[in-house]
């Protein structure tokens, strides 16, 4: 049987003289089963070259060991980063992170939330799309196991994100203590915080006795750097932005409108010989590499996925939707991002 490739744990077990369970217990916790029956089975491992899937013995677990991840974009930096520091301390604490993308589509979203319902996990972390979610699925997905949200939240799950009200607030004052008065570039409906952001915004000028003006943007899409350079591109051409300042809801929106100036001729900067100002929120990991660079309000990636993963190890084990206090949601401070945009 040496000669033969061992495919399964059934197979490994009955090359080594050992149970299926025992074996079994040994690749959940080498430490469970005796030491003389621990060096059994490592001997049999070198002798038979036997690699188990590690994955598939997690999803067969009583107790599974393995995270489900959906976040709208893996390919935009924001998500990227937030996946990473999940997935480090994930492995740290023994777990198997599984990422699924919705690619900003619903359909897409629900098919990974059905994905996550087939298999045998411990809990869902979740960035989810926001109006476009799929509310029955999502309910069903929380039901089933323990479940929290990252970055944007829906109804009364466990949450973890930004405090929009501070981040906002900070930058509106800061903008109009150094220049003109900022109007607001909405970004496209499609969560919670386009509505967050632009509430903490009208606040901020209402509490500095200055008039809002805010600038929506007619699309419903994730495609935001193409939307604000289309809606930048679109206002330049005609009467200009009502200001010289223009804080946009995300930095990607300030992406596209600082290549909508550059294609006019606009130059964007702080000093005087500049046409406009233009500030974001989020320190997208580009943002410093603009030109010029923008200024911005940082956002805790790690707070955010250490607090997320705090959250949701609490809630393992428990009835899905136990209420109590872990359950309330958590919003992050934002730094203000001093840079040459503004």
């Amino acid at each position: 049987m040496g000669e033969s490739k061992i495919r399964t744990m059934e197979e490994f077990a009955a090359a080594s003289g050992l149970s299926r369970p025992t074996v079994s217990k040994y690749f959940d916790n080498p430490e469970s089963v005796k030491r003389s029956t621990r060096a059994r089975i490592e001997k049999a491992l070198q002798d038979y070259d036997y690699s188990p899937n590690i994955f598939a013995v997690s999803l067969n677990r009583k107790k599974p060991k393995n995270i489900g991840l959906i976040v709208p974009h893996i390919s935009d930096p924001f998500y990227a980063e937030i996946v990473r520091q999940i997935e480090k301390r994930c492995l740290a604490e023994g777990y198997w992170t599984i990422v699924l993308s919705s690619h900003g589509e619903r359909k897409l979203e629900a098919r990974a939330m059905r994905t996550l319902l087939s298999l045998n996990i411990a809990g869902v972390l979740m960035a989810p799309l926001g109006f476009d979610t799929d509310g029955r699925l999502l309910e069903s997905l929380a039901d089933a196991m323990p479940v929290v949200f990252l970055d944007n939240s829906i109804g009364d799950q466990p949450f973890v994100g930004t405090d929009n009200r501070q981040s906002i607030g900070n930058i509106t004052e800061y903008l109009c203590r150094t220049g003109d008065q900022p109007c607001f570039l909405e970004m496209p409906a499609v969560n919670q915080n386009a509505l967050e952001r632009r509430n903490a915004y009208v606040a901020a000028m209402e509490s500095l006795s200055l008039e809002p003006i805010t600038l929506p943007i007619p699309v419903r899409n994730w495609t935001f750097e193409r939307a604000g350079y289309e809606a930048a591109g679109r206002i330049l051409d005609g009467s200009g932005f009502p200001t010289r300042t223009v804080l946009c809801a995300n930095d990607r929106l300030a992406f596209g409108v600082i290549a909508a100036a550059f294609e006019r001729r606009r130059r964007v900067g702080r000093g005087s010989d500049c046409d406009l100002r233009v500030a974001g929120h989020d320190d997208h990991p580009l943002s410093r590499f603009t030109c010029p660079p923008l200024t911005t309000v940082a956002q805790d990636y790690q707070g955010i996925a250490a607090a997320g993963i705090d959250m949701l190890f609490s809630r393992i084990g428990e009835t899905p939707r136990k209420p109590d206090d872990r359950a309330k949601p958590k919003r992050l401070g934002a730094q203000l991002v001093m840079r040459h945009s503004a």
